[in-house]
């Protein structure tokens, strides 16, 4: 676990390993969500990375007329 500390401008340092684990650039978007009276901070991918990711899916399944 790491910790790090909200600086007076309520800006905090995401320790390095964790962005390297996370392959985190500078400039990137992360979306902070609150929940649970804790907060997370969710990488925002764009859309090429994310087209790796469903490669290969099965589209070819039946689907209810409702969900065209």
């Amino acid at each position: 676990m790491h910790h790090v500390t909200i600086s007076p401008k309520f800006q905090v340092v995401i320790p390095r390993v964790v962005r390297e684990r996370l392959g985190l650039r500078p400039g990137q978007k992360l979306q902070v969500i609150e929940h649970a009276g804790r907060v997370e901070f969710v990488p925002e991918r764009n859309i090429r990375e994310l087209k790796a990711f469903v490669k290969g899916i099965k589209t070819d399944f039946v689907r209810e007329g409702d969900r065209l």
